[in-house]
């Protein structure tokens, strides 16, 4: 009897496809499986980002006009612990954490030197913070204003997507609903104040990360983007406005045709999700995407096998016509990714996005009859989760309930079992191992870190105008019990020199912290 095989997902595959799908659609148009562009790589690659940050502000400036220099399209910002969870360096909870996994931004001190000599109307930048995103949007306007940068042209990505937080990743601070109140209130202030500023990049990422399967991944994702729909709308806002300034951020695993699948899929559920929501404007109903290859497919057992690993996906994100592309480096499983790991892991983009003739057609797998069959099941499948939860209330209330993480959890250690019992073969870990050497030549950051941070903070407190920071701390509190839109509050006081901290601190006293299920 012949082995059943399967996709990643647990999507049976045939020996042969030899029915041939209907192809009425174009690139470009409506429900975009094919593209969201006509002319797609033809007309201009992919953005070319790499993540990156560590250390202090001054060691990520040098990491940055390296990375620029080498040909990177667009910044990507890795920020840590304490700032993504809003504390100051110098606050007890950031021991030990100072630094470690991106770069520590106390004050606008901090994002005047991380950005020094970038001019920001000339480059986009992506950050990826999501409980404090307002607080780092907010820093990025103020420098771009000391800049005296036009706020119309400055141009990136937020990616802002509490709810994943909730379900996969960790990182909240407040509870669900002020959280949201956040998310909606800079989806109003960048309709008018930042145009070209994407407010959410809708993250299936860390869904895929935390041990989700592509489907899973696929339908969290997009039932999160429909919760920020609603939520937006509720609040009074334009569809037709707002949703062109959302973006998606996608995980490319091992599985190509399965990831295909996933990123035509895609595009085609938010068409219609859109759609059925009221967008009537073709660029409210286009779903844009950015993708970073999968950090958990990395292994630290022979590093250097990732760079093929790196390669499969970056394949899999063109060929799924990504808008934009990290590639992780090979050591990235060990340590930060050194400067030569970070070189290699552009090149692997450069020589795929000039060398092998991805960009020459528009979705060059289009008509396969594997790859379409497989797009219209991953679809069903997504859909079929997604129906669960809108029949429990939509996405926020499946969170709260717990049923997303439970999903999450299961897949994850259904994967573990396939890897243990060598159903699924990683390459150098459970066959092909050898014996080898530990890796001598990894990336450590500094535990003095926070001891420079910290200097730099009592620096700044002694400097700043302590009255008008107080001033703004209070007029920040009183608002935020109100249905008043705090993000130019928010803009004014790190304008004066309030840090993070003190900002996240006072949102604290009035809406609490979420502790979680």
């Amino acid at each position: 009897m012949e082995k059943k095989i399967s996709t990643d997902s647990g999507i049976e595959i045939q020996p042969l496809y030899a029915n041939p799908v209907p192809m009425n659609e174009l690139p470009g148009e409506f429900p975009f499986t094919r593209g969201i562009h006509a002319s797609m790589y033809r007309a201009r690659l992919w953005t070319m980002r790499q993540y990156a940050g560590f250390s202090t502000a001054e060691e990520s400036n040098k990491r940055y006009h390296y990375l620029l220099s080498q040909g990177v399209m667009g910044l990507s910002v890795a920020f840590d612990l304490p700032t993504q969870i809003g504390y100051d360096s110098d606050h007890p909870m950031s021991e030990g954490e100072v630094g470690k996994v991106g770069v520590a931004i106390d004050s606008l001190e901090d994002m005047e030197i991380l950005f020094s000599g970038i001019e920001l109307e000339k480059v986009s930048t992506s950050m990826t913070i999501n409980a404090t995103a307002y607080i780092l949007l907010a820093l990025y306007i103020a420098l771009a204003r000391k800049q005296g940068a036009d706020l119309k042209k400055i141009s990136g990505t937020i990616q802002n997507d509490i709810l994943k937080e909730y379900a996969a990743r960790g990182t909240f601070i407040y509870p669900p609903q002020p959280s949201m109140r956040l998310i909606t209130d800079i989806f109003d202030y960048c309709s008018h104040e930042v145009p070209k500023w994407n407010t959410i990049s809708i993250s299936g990422y860390h869904i895929r990360e935390a041990g989700a399967n592509a489907i899973q991944e696929l339908a969290f994702t997009l039932a999160n983007g429909k919760a920020y729909l609603k939520a937006a709308m509720e609040k009074g806002l334009d569809i037709n406005v707002f949703a062109k300034r959302l973006s998606f951020f996608f995980n490319a695993h091992n599985h190509l045709f399965e990831e295909v699948a996933k990123f035509r899929a895609a595009r085609n559920m938010w068409a219609h999700i859109t759609k059925s929501l009221g967008a009537t404007d073709p660029k409210a109903q286009m779903l844009r995407f950015h993708t970073q290859t999968g950090g958990s497919t990395l292994t630290a057992q022979q590093p250097h096998n990732n760079i093929v690993r790196v390669a499969m996906q970056t394949l899999a994100a063109t060929l799924g016509g990504t808008q934009s592309l990290h590639t992780n480096g090979y050591d990235e499983a060990i340590s930060l990714p050194t400067e030569e790991s970070a070189r290699i892991a552009l090149r692997t983009q450069q020589i795929i996005g000039f060398e092998s003739g991805i960009g020459d057609t528009v979705d060059p797998l289009a008509g396969s009859y594997y790859v379409e069959t497989l797009t219209r099941e991953v679809e069903a499948r997504a859909w079929e989760l997604i129906e669960k939860i809108d029949a429990m209330g939509g996405a926020v209330s499946a969170i709260e309930q717990g049923f997303v993480q439970d999903e999450i959890a299961k897949s994850a250690y259904r994967y573990q079992q396939e890897i243990e019992t060598g159903h699924k073969i990683i390459v150098g870990v459970n066959k092909f191992a050898v014996e080898e050497e530990p890796m001598t030549e990894v990336f450590r950051v500094d535990d003095n870190i926070r001891k420079l941070q910290s200097e730099k903070l009592r620096s700044l407190r002694a400097r700043r105008d302590n009255n008008k920071v107080q001033a703004l701390l209070t007029s920040l509190e009183a608002k935020a019990k109100t249905s008043e839109n705090l993000m130019p509050t928010v803009v004014e006081a790190v304008e004066h020199y309030a840090t993070l901290g003190e900002i996240a601190d006072t949102l604290r006293k009035v809406w609490g912290e979420y502790k979680g299920l």
